[in-house]
C-alpha cells in the first residue's frame, strides 16, 4: 500500500517530466509583437506638442527608448502581449525609463514614455505610423 505522500510525490515527479518534454525553444520569443511591425521609416508625433520625428525601424525594438538612444541599457519586460507590450530600461550614468507600445495595424502605434534622462523627468506621448523606406 502506498501513503499519501508517496502519492503526491511520484505525481509531482511524473507533472515534472512532463513539463521536461516541452523545451523552451518553443515559447513565443520575447517581444514578438514588434515584430510583426513594417520595417522602414516611422514618423513620431507628439501630442503634447505636435512635433513630428522620424525614425528608422530595424526590429521594432527602437521604440522602446525614444529619449535614451544609446544600446547598453538593460531591459526588463514588464508586459508582452500580442498587441501591447510595456518595457523598463535602465542606461546606466543617464536615468531609466518605462515605455508601452500598443499596436493598432502593422504600420500604427501609440507610444507612451516616462521616466528620467541626463537628471531630467519627461513624459512622452504619441503616435507612430509607417511612411516609407529608410
Amino acid at each position: 500500500m502506498i501513503g499519501a505522500k508517496t502519492r503526491v510525490g511520484i505525481a509531482g515527479a511524473a507533472a515534472a517530466a512532463v513539463l521536461a518534454l516541452f523545451p523552451a525553444s518553443a515559447q513565443a520569443p520575447e517581444l514578438a509583437m514588434l515584430d510583426t511591425l513594417e520595417r522602414g521609416a516611422w514618423e513620431l508625433r507628439m501630442r503634447s506638442d505636435g512635433t513630428t520625428r522620424r525614425i528608422c525601424l530595424r526590429t521594432g525594438r527602437e521604440l522602446i527608448q525614444i529619449r535614451h538612444r544609446q544600446a547598453d541599457c538593460d531591459r526588463f519586460v514588464v508586459q508582452d502581449e500580442a498587441n501591447e507590450v510595456t518595457v523598463q530600461y535602465t542606461c546606466r550614468g543617464n536615468g531609466y525609463g518605462r515605455t508601452n507600445i500598443r499596436k493598432e495595424g502593422r504600420d500604427v502605434v501609440q507610444i507612451r514614455s516616462q521616466g528620467i534622462h541626463g537628471g531630467t523627468p519627461f513624459s512622452l506621448e504619441g503616435e507612430a505610423r509607417h511612411v516609407g523606406p529608410c
